[in-house]
């Protein structure tokens, strides 16, 4: 089969994980509350654990490490800049329906995506198998990745069905990150480590200055204690997909 092909049908396989959160069209609405507090939870233990575990470390095996850090800055700040836009833009007399931070969530997502495709693509250049294998790790370590960022989109205020499209949407950008490796890998690769960084400081901005304190509402000791577990059990899959791509 030609190497594009496998490319494609694998980078499709991945958008299509962003699908997953049709499963929760089975509960109802007040079930639903239940649901989202575990995703929001899980979504920022999964966030910090892929900035910190995953994607600085990653950079720094490409680029010098003062460049990567720089670029974490340039994400934290960029990612300001664009809530401070998206509020103005959207919100007037301090109410707004959406929270901001879907659409950053959406934007790093995207940038996120985007790296999957080149790594995918990346790797079926390298071997059939090697593809396959990246594939199969990349899919494993979406499935919770994308559960969470559904909770996220609808927690913020999208409906599921918004949530559903945009996510997937999203999701795509893989496809571009693909096809533009299979072209031009050798001009793309340098500007990787920095594209890296800046996703690695948007989900840091994400969970540390929108979802934790959406967490820090709830000061019931029970509930606080559950919302740590459930942080830390978002960082654990994390570590499990890296060691699995060891």
């Amino acid at each position: 089969m030609n190497t594009l092909v496998c490319i494609l049908i694998s980078v499709f396989i991945v958008s299509a994980i962003s699908l997953i959160g049709v499963f929760t069209l089975l509960f109802k609405s007040k079930s639903l509350d239940k649901v989202f507090f575990v995703l929001v939870s899980f979504a920022t233990g999964s966030m910090l654990g892929a900035a910190f575990l995953d994607l600085m470390p990653e950079a720094i095996e490409k680029a010098p490490p003062e460049k990567v850090f720089g670029s974490v800055l340039a994400g934290l700040m960029i990612f300001f800049l664009m809530e401070k836009f998206l509020y103005w833009y959207h919100c007037h007399e301090g109410e707004c329906d959406i929270h901001q931070f879907t659409y950053l969530n959406l934007f790093g997502d995207g940038l996120h995506n985007f790296l999957d495709g080149v790594i995918i693509a990346a790797a079926f250049l390298g071997s059939t198998s090697l593809g396959v294998i990246t594939t199969l790790a990349i899919v494993l370590h979406e499935i919770p990745q994308e559960l969470g960022d559904f909770g996220v989109l609808v927690y913020g205020g999208f409906s599921r069905v918004k949530a559903l499209v945009c996510n997937f949407l999203t999701a795509l950008t893989s496809v571009a990150g693909a096809v533009a490796a299979y072209f031009f890998l050798d001009k793309i690769e340098g500007l990787t480590p920095l594209i890296i960084g800046i996703a690695a400081g948007g989900f840091i901005y994400i969970s540390c200055t929108d979802l934790i304190p959406e967490l820090n509402k709830q000061r019931k000791v029970s509930i606080s204690i559950q919302q740590f577990i459930l942080i830390l059990l978002g960082i654990g899959v994390i570590l499990a997909g890296k060691a699995f791509l060891k």
